[in-house]
């Protein structure tokens, strides 16, 4: 299913996620006059309509009248409270879409207290420039044209991968998740890196951005090679690479980045458990 332009959406929450993916939307050709956006933040509303002409208001009830696809965009902490609040203002069958962290498509099953499709969806920050990448999870009720629906939503702002397993959101957390701070640190090291051995600050930071983007490409532009093939092809014999890489695999990057994940993996699994802990009290 194209995402049409008579398809009507209805965000619950206008932050900084909500606003990547309208901005995306719009880039693609999608009616700002079919957005909906619903928050108590009459500045945030003021700007994102100033932004993209989408309509705005402060009342839930009015922007989630006929829409197609209701996209969850509050706190964790506050989604409870909404969905009670909603559940009982539509009386259509939208399409929920949620994108907080931690609320599992079986809590808010159950605060629904009626069969609804639901699809819980794990973008990160580089939507914001149209090169997210998102996993999508999704109940039993959702069907086909549904789902393609949802895809076409994300795909304005990237990357659209499907989980079987739920449990697996966690992961995708740990990996793309928190994954765009993981290449920031190594990119601030390497920059401090080349300060320490002499270089002016502004032509490391320079070099650094520019090394980390035509990496990103390179990786993008042959998808059919892993990235260890790319490093190989990049690593000659007794060369400087092979010195460098040899210093880090001597200090364990691998394990350092696998334990790096893993905390990252237990702390979304904890969030899960605190926030189901919350909302079940």
């Amino acid at each position: 299913m194209e995402l049409k332009s008579d398809y009507t959406l209805t965000f619950i929450g206008g932050g900084n996620m909500a606003f990547s993916l309208i901005s995306g939307l719009i880039k693609t050709g999608f009616n700002p006059k079919n957005i909906w956006v619903t928050d108590l933040d009459l500045k945030k509303l003021d700007s994102l309509h100033q932004h993209f002409g989408v309509q705005i208001t402060a009342n839930d009830a009015q922007g989630v009248q006929s829409t197609d696809v209701v996209v969850l965009a509050v706190k964790p902490q506050q989604m409870k409270g909404v969905v009670t609040e909603l559940n009982h203002l539509i009386d259509n069958n939208p399409l929920w879409l949620s994108i907080a962290a931690g609320i599992r498509v079986t809590d808010l099953s159950n605060w629904f207290k009626k069969p609804v499709p639901i699809l819980r969806a794990m973008p990160n920050t580089p939507s914001s420039v149209q090169t997210g990448a998102t996993a999508l999870f999704a109940n039993k009720h959702v069907n086909i044209d549904q789902k393609k629906l949802a895809e076409s939503i994300f795909h304005a702002v990237g990357l659209v991968l499907w989980l079987e397993d739920e449990t697996l959101m966690e992961v995708v957390t740990a990996l793309s998740g928190s994954g765009p701070a993981y290449f920031f640190l190594v990119m601030e090291a390497m920059e401090e890196a080349a300060v320490q051995l002499g270089l002016d600050p502004q032509s490391a930071r320079i070099l650094t951005f520019q090394t980390a983007l035509g990496a990103a490409k390179m990786v993008n532009d042959h998808r059919d090679q892993s990235a260890a093939i790319l490093r190989q092809q990049v690593t000659s014999p007794k060369g400087t690479t092979e010195r460098a890489i040899s210093s880090l695999e001597t200090a364990n990057l691998r394990e350092i980045f696998f334990q790096a994940l893993q905390a990252a993996h237990h702390r979304a699994q904890e969030l899960t458990q605190e926030l189901g802990a919350i909302h079940d009290a």
